[in-house]
């Protein structure tokens, strides 16, 4: 066989496999038998073996996974990937169709879909060929894992028409493959995942996409994000439409025009959830038309056009054996209870956070007590009520500690406050979790140090403070319990990669008391320099936006402590940057405030450049028109957002309009 009959024959195999891959895992309905697909797979393998110049990239033999990735590469959004609001009962479902109404007109329709419980991503596929996938992330800027949404077979690496457009799906695990992965885990020794959402997210986040391939992922599409190309007009129609183009598109529940069909079909599904073959957390209700959604538009988190139903938590009963106490970063005592391991929405528990002195002392909570237990949000664990009359007496009281539990200092209670306080800065639990703090993900991102190495750094003398973990060798690293050369040193470079974070990171990672993340950025972007935060007054700090009074307080006093200060002139010994790392110091009046929508193919710029350039001049970048959108920046072969911003009066730029803009 020559070249040329080699190329036709891979061609013809692959896209008969694609076939049968489509007809076996999204249609469940396979049209070969296991062994002849087999064969079909087999003649594949040898040919590209014979003739590797002709392997190609979306061939379904790349689904066992690629090559480790050492790090995911930040993907910014072209279109921003929102959550969507909670709606708790029925009236909650009223006020939604209120609102609607109230904007879009009485002639609305409404589609109800399963809210799936696992991992949202978004994908992009070129000329129908599958390019790149990301998760969620923040919303606007996610992680580029391609390489492991590959390995999902029930993603289609080429579409049945050769367009553009972005998706957006959730990856997840079905209820009867997550039992046999936990089965396959205890069989092998490993330590089981607690639910199925935490499997997938866990799956998808693998560095090496081998171990991905391994695990028993799936995908619903649910949204159709953006297209370059002539799209229906209705939010179901665009599901069937990626239905055609071989997608696996989230099921419909219903569609009407009557809120009272949604609240009562969203009753009928809190028991009936059990039933479904996939763990589903609620329902998702959303305004049918795209044109209405439009006019709806977006908060800066969330859509207006949807709502997700969320299910009432499942309730389960048990006993707390035990009130046990932990210290946080901040010194906050915080009571937990231990009671016996019960399983609640799909995952066992054994234990719940008691808040505060008042809550255990408002519901009356005593050692021995029989309990009624559920996970908020299907997530976190929680007491919702003491069963009094289940007492028999033996039941003890808790009395809150007067010292703290790990370092023996004396506690505190603010007035005015509910959290009762370690006084000792130096308490060794909350250097603990500071430094676990420090090294998060959304902090300084330290990958490889994780609480059970900070433990043995702390306990060894090696560390003190996060300053120190910049002064780590090779060779004290090797003497921790079960550490190699490989671990020690992809440590070493994680630490190393930490001192360009920027300030808004590292302000994060201070672990200041009321500041969180979006604070720390705030701060960043109005101040530019740590000098210039330390040395400003109360009055400074509340004139900016989103910066209140108790924040105010809390950002001056940390910069007031002379412990504070001292860390942060060592980290700046340590090579640790605290100046902001943006660009944005060019804000310009056509752009302050101004939102714009970008389509179609730009000349000069990529549209992660463009976007760029807008929010470095004090613009944002909206993913849909709407009528707040200030600009319509568009370029070559502009699609459905043209039409939309023509429709609405929108002010529409070409890309030589946009450099005028500039200078």
């Amino acid at each position: 066989m020559n070249i040329e009959q080699a190329k036709k024959r891979m061609d013809e195999l692959i896209t008969e496999i694609d076939k049968h891959n489509y007809n076996y895992y999204v249609l469940d309905m396979p049209t070969v038998s296991d062994a002849e697909f087999d064969m079909l797979m087999g003649e594949l393998i040898r040919l590209e073996n014979e003739f590797p110049q002709l392997k190609r990239a979306d061939s379904p033999t790349q689904r066992v996974g690629g090559k480790a990735s050492k790090v995911f590469a930040p993907v910014v959004h072209d279109v921003p990937m929102l959550s969507l609001n909670n709606a708790f009962n029925e009236t909650d479902l009223l006020e939604f169709d209120r609102r609607v109404r109230e904007t879009a007109g009485n002639d609305v329709e409404y589609i109800l879909e399963y809210k799936i419980d696992g991992l949202s991503v978004s994908l992009e596929y070129r000329q129908g060929v599958f390019v790149r996938g990301a998760t969620r992330g923040d919303g606007i800027t996610g992680e580029d894992v391609t390489n492991n949404l590959r390995t999902i077979k029930t993603l289609p690496y080429r579409l049945k028409q050769p367009i553009d457009l972005l998706v957006r799906g959730e990856v997840f695990i079905s209820k009867d493959a997550f039992a046999s992965l936990n089965e396959q885990r205890e069989a092998e020794g490993l330590p089981l995942f607690a639910n199925s959402r935490n499997a997938a997210a866990g799956s998808l986040r693998q560095l090496d996409p081998k171990i991905t391939a391994s695990r028993p992922l799936d995908i619903f599409i649910f949204n159709l994000q953006d297209a370059k190309a002539p799209i229906p007009e209705t939010h179901s129609d665009c599901l069937h439409f990626l239905e055609e183009l071989g997608l696996k598109v989230s099921p419909l529940l219903l569609k009407t025009r009557s809120i009272e069909d949604i609240i009562r079909t969203c009753e009928e599904w809190i028991p009936k959830r059990y039933d479904l073959s996939f763990d589903i957390d609620g329902l998702v209700i959303k305004v049918n038309s795209l044109r209405q959604r439009e006019i709806l538009g977006n908060t800066a988190k969330s859509p207006r056009w949807a709502i997700a139903y969320k299910f009432p938590a499942e309730r389960k009963t048990t006993i707390i054996e035990d009130i046990v106490i932990q210290v946080g970063r901040t010194g906050i005592l915080t009571p937990t209870a231990v009671f016996q391991p019960t399983l609640v929405a799909g995952s066992i528990i054994s234990r719940a956070v008691l808040h505060n002195e008042d809550f255990i002392k408002e519901k009356d909570i005593r050692i021995g007590d029989t309990v009624v237990i559920h996970k908020a949000g299907d997530v976190i664990p929680e007491v919702v009520e003491v069963l009094k009359e289940k007492r028999t007496g033996k039941e003890k009281p808790f009395v809150f500690p007067d010292r703290c539990p790990a370092c023996g200092s004396k506690v505190l209670r603010i007035e005015g406050e509910a959290a009762i306080r370690c006084t000792d800065n130096s308490c060794p639990a909350q250097r603990k979790r500071l430094l676990e703090h420090y090294v998060s993900r959304d902090a300084m991102d330290i990958d490889w140090l994780g609480p059970a190495i900070i433990a043995q750094l702390l306990d060894s003398g090696l560390i003190n403070d996060a300053a120190d973990l910049y002064h780590l060798t090779l060779e004290q690293l090797l003497t921790l319990e079960r550490m190699g050369p490989k671990l020690a040193e992809n440590i070493l470079n994680a630490i190393n990669e930490s001192k360009d974070r920027g300030l808004d990171r590292v302000l994060f990672a201070l672990g200041i008391r009321l500041v969180g993340s979006k604070a720390a950025r705030t701060l960043a972007e109005h101040f530019h320099d740590i000098d210039n935060i330390i040395n400003a007054s109360k009055a400074e700090l509340t004139a900016i936006y989103e910066i209140g009074d108790k924040m105010a307080e809390s950002i001056t006093a940390f910069f007031k402590d002379e412990q504070n200060l001292a860390l942060i002139e060592k980290l700046k010994k340590a090579g640790v940057k605290f100046a902001y790392a943006s660009k944005n110091t060019t804000v310009s009046e056509a752009f302050r405030g101004k939102t714009f929508v970008l389509t179609g193919t730009l000349d000069k710029y990529t549209r992660d450049e463009a976007k760029a350039i807008i929010e470095e001049r004090g613009g944002r970048v909206s993913g849909s028109v709407s009528k707040k959108t200030d600009y319509v920046l568009a370029g070559e072969n502009a699609g459905s957002k043209l039409a939309k911003a023509k429709e609405l009066g929108i002010t529409i730029i070409s890309e030589e309009d946009f450099e005028n803009m500039l200078a």
